[in-house]
């Protein structure tokens, strides 16, 4: 057999890569570990240019040399255990490849491993869903290049397509790709929790019906805001639920869950001591909302404000609204490429801003009309410290910060919880603070540590003796 890729793995994600590169006329060898999926993908998929095997050596001797496997089976122990299942049938120069969400620092050690024995591993980061992974995902690679570049004719025809550009890109050395592709899920947690607080405004505040607020999210998807998670909120809230005939936005649970990549974005962010606050806040809203008994209880017991509240007009509202998504999404998106920047220092790794935002502009949960003006941005200036100082973005925070403010505030005094709109008003606010008020805080430390601190108008570190 002359096989030219391996897809081991056939659940949801796996069958639709495999679908994909078939359908871009590779063939492909599939297997999983169980029989059962195996026997399901050769029946749906009738006349497609692959071939399924039960036993991994026939698997492994029906790949082209050197062999190339690609593994979308569940991150942690199920990855080493495949690894482990292959190693006997590999030679030299074989390359393995791990299309799932596993932490950068286990594909690193993985990485490290099979380099000692001359097989090369790739890092590769995939996003856009079961949808994506069939038409055309997101595809963030890492590892040494040249063994990307054996491989590379078959991401850049599997991934989505903009224009002429392949939503695939070399991103960097070892775990460089799935740590790409966490801080991609670490923004997406963000970004989606913005939407709800913007949708909590306008229903909880503005008293607008489902239906309406359906239209307005598609009138944002027309503008600046077009962006996957706007187009499918609109889609979201036009569906009813045919038992009740409600809106299903009503009787869905509000339980939501979570896979880990948001926490590692999170608990790398504050290793690394890169602030991510509207990242961490859409993970702590995740958390919160699983306490959904406690909550239940507590809003019998626990009193929020007790005021008139002023009718709103509805147009000016929705409009700051709009305002305040769009200045907090540009803030969310500067955390998390201040999180590639950083990261991108602190290992060695070089990665290509630019070019990882033109890769989320399509198959990409994430992707957004700005990110093209995102790329431009770093273009422009290679060395931009803050997505904020660059000419467009600072334009827009400083038209658009009223409108935030002012949904924050009304927030606040309706008793609606916006944490992450109030975490990115707190961000922008600090970010732009040239003196803050962390001399009290060194000053604190100090005092009762002995911590030393620095002075403004001298250099060196000074304690000082407080009780005197």
């Amino acid at each position: 057999m002359n096989n030219t890729i391996g897809v081991i793995g056939l659940g949801v994600m796996g069958s639709n890569i495999a679908l994909n590169m078939a359908n871009k006329d590779e063939q492909v060898a599939v297997f999983n570990y169980t029989r059962d999926l195996t026997d399901l993908f050769v029946k749906n998929n009738q006349g497609k240019s692959f071939h399924a095997y039960y036993d991994i050596k026939e698997f492994v001797q029906s790949l082209q040399t050197p062999r190339k496997i690609f593994l979308m089976v569940t991150a942690g122990k199920a990855i080493d255990s495949v690894i482990d299942l292959l190693l006997p049938h590999l030679d030299t120069n074989d390359i393995i490849m791990d299309g799932g969400n596993s932490h950068f620092l286990d594909t690193e050690r993985r990485y490290d491993e099979l380099k000692a024995k001359g097989i090369g591993y790739l890092g590769i980061g995939i996003s856009g869903g079961e949808v994506g992974a069939l038409s055309g995902p997101s595809i963030m690679p890492g590892g040494d290049q040249e063994v990307y570049e054996k491989v590379a004719p078959i991401f850049t025809k599997i991934a989505a397509q903009v224009g002429q550009d392949p939503c695939c890109v070399y991103l960097g050395p070892k775990g460089a790709g799935h740590f790409v592709k966490m801080v991609h899920n670490g923004i997406e947690y963000a970004d989606m929790q913005l939407i709800a607080e913007a949708f909590t405004f306008l229903r909880n505040r503005l008293n607008l019906s489902v239906p309406e607020i359906a239209d307005i999210f598609d009138e944002w998807n027309q503008g600046e805001l077009k962006s996957y998670l706007i187009q499918i909120t609109a889609e979201i809230l036009r569906k009813n639920d045919e038992i009740t005939g409600l809106p299903m936005i009503d009787v869905i649970l509000d339980k939501a869950g979570q896979k880990g990549t948001g926490k590692w974005t999170s608990i790398q962010a504050i290793d690394n001591g890169i602030p991510a606050s509207i990242i961490t806040e859409s993970l702590f809203a995740r958390y919160i909302s699983s306490l959904k008994e406690e909550r239940t209880v507590a809003e019998d017991i626990l009193t929020g404000p007790e005021m008139e509240l002023a009718t709103l007009d509805t147009s000016t509202w929705i409009e700051y609204v709009r305002q305040a998504l769009y200045m907090s999404k540009i803030c969310a998106y500067t955390q998390g490429f201040s999180q590639y920047k950083t990261a991108s220092q602190t290992y060695g790794w070089d990665l290509p801003l630019k070019d990882i935002a033109l890769i989320f502009r399509g198959g990409c949960i994430i992707r957004a009309e700005f990110l093209n003006t995102i790329s431009e941005s770093f273009q422009a200036q290679p060395q931009l410290s803050n997505l904020l100082l660059s000419p467009y973005f600072a334009e827009k925070v400083k038209e658009y910060q009223l409108g935030l403010r002012k949904v924050v505030c009304e927030g606040i005094l309706t008793g609606i919880s916006f944490p992450c709109l109030s975490a990115s008003l707190a961000y922008y606010d600090s970010y732009r603070t040239g003196n803050s008020h962390a001399s009290l805080v060194q000053a604190q430390r100090d005092y009762f540590g002995a911590h030393t601190y620095e002075r403004k108008d001298m250099p060196g570190s000074f304690h000082t003796n407080w009780k005197q």
